[in-house]
């Protein structure tokens, strides 16, 4: 304890926080060793700028595998560093990101650490006035892929949201976003707003968490426009144009990084009836169906995989497609751009062209509408209209939330 309360004293001199608004943040600079990813230090690892904020409070953290210290996890290392963590949050996949897509996830009681784990992805889906009752702190880590329909950021604003009912503050960790170097897609039509798209943004937004959170407190997107009490600590060496690797997987299907880099377009393909990988080791990397065998050579089998897909579309069937394992993703980074030739041309090759759309097919797949944000995505797609006249459409709404993003950026575009 000596060695921990020197390790403060020495932390408080260093400068402890990063504020909230931009216009407070503090440079990028940091003491800490440099990381792989050209140095990038995330926020986590930063730990001389927010333990010693933690040092004496009851602190929470909505966490799961990628909220990581350096390799070990965040829980384990804070505990070594006498923080006192009374309790744990998980988010879809759970905390310790072993539960299948979309399955409801229990409370337990963590194994490793004896610490109580609420799930957040089951009967509620954000804490209650009786789960924060002994926290004074709530601290926000995950690793966010930069998309619309993945949701943590749902996760994220309904924290914010209890912490805002419930008087918390709540300290967000910064992580770089893997798909930040690019906004596009069309931007969200809020009468189609679901579980896969809460919020009027495009596909890809190209915030980090912490802009993100920063964007929903300015804009009013909390319930009755509640407002976030926030701490940030920023990523150090970083701005939004840097190539980032992810450490851990950030869920049991975008298990590589190939498949974190196409979950922007490939992620559409759940509105459709096509397979997009899930069943196999390598999801979000391929596309298939049975239905397109003698128009592609490649095929593959879905099959069940615990923990990574019970039923998936087209089970124990050969599908037949497009194998993206290999494609280079420095030409999605050339184009700043969502790939939609691969949708255009599967719905060319696909022969039942009426089922091509139909979500209802499987309960696996997603409604196309709400997966992209308009209702006019697949009628463009069925028109056989070109990519270009698709782009065009998504106009002026992307543009619009080009211009807004700016007010919330804690890092440059370069």
């Amino acid at each position: 304890m000596k060695r921990f309360a020197a390790f403060c004293v020495l932390a408080v001199f260093a400068g402890i926080l990063v504020a909230a608004h931009k216009g407070n943040s503090d440079d990028n600079s940091s003491s800490a060793p440099a990381a792989p990813n050209a140095g990038i230090i995330t926020g986590a690892d930063q730990t001389e700028k927010y333990v010693p904020y933690l040092k004496g409070k009851r602190v929470a953290l909505l966490a799961n595998p990628t909220s990581i210290i350096g390799r070990t996890h965040m829980v384990d290392s804070l505990q070594a560093l006498g923080v006192n963590i009374v309790k744990v949050f998980g988010p879809e996949h759970g905390f310790r990101g072993n539960a299948s897509a979309g399955a409801h996830v229990k409370d337990e009681i963590d194994s490793a650490t004896g610490i109580p784990v609420i799930s957040l992805y089951g009967a509620k889906n954000k804490p209650t006035k009786e789960d924060l009752a002994d926290v004074d702190l709530m601290i926000y880590d995950l690793q966010d892929v930069g998309c619309r329909f993945y949701t943590n950021i749902n996760a994220l604003v309904r924290l914010m949201e209890a912490c805002a009912e419930n008087g918390k503050e709540l300290l967000i960790l910064d992580r770089p976003n893997p798909n930040g170097y690019f906004v596009d897609g069309p931007v969200l039509d809020m009468k189609l707003k679901s579980g896969i798209g809460m919020f009027p943004i495009p596909i890809t937004h190209g915030l980090t968490i912490a802009e993100f959170a920063q964007m929903a407190n300015g804009e009013g997107w909390l319930s009755n426009k509640l407002q976030c009490k926030l701490k940030i600590v920023k990523v150090a060496n970083y701005n939004h144009s840097m190539p980032y690797t992810l450490p851990v997987k950030p869920s049991p299907n975008l298990n590589t990084q190939q498949s974190v880099m196409l979950y922007p377009s490939l992620c559409l393909f759940e509105g459709t009836i096509l397979n997009h990988g899930r069943g196999t080791y390598f999801p979000f990397t391929v596309l298939g169906s049975p239905e397109l065998k003698g128009k592609y050579s490649f095929s593959y089998t879905p099959v069940s995989i615990p923990g990574m897909a019970e039923e998936p579309l087209h089970m124990n069937q050969v599908c037949y497609g497009i194998d993206l394992r290999n494609y280079d993703i420095n030409q999605l980074r050339k184009t700043k751009r969502i790939n939609l030739q691969w949708m255009i041309e599967l719905y060319k090759a696909y022969p039942d062209k009426e089922k091509f759309f139909d979500f209802k097919q499987s309960k696996q797949m997603g409604n196309i509408d709400k997966l992209a944000g308009t209702s006019e995505f697949k009628e463009q797609i069925r028109q056989g209209w070109t990519e270009e006249q698709i782009r065009k459409s998504w106009e002026p709404g992307l543009s619009a939330f080009k211009a807004l993003r700016k007010k919330y950026l804690l890092y440059p575009d370069e």
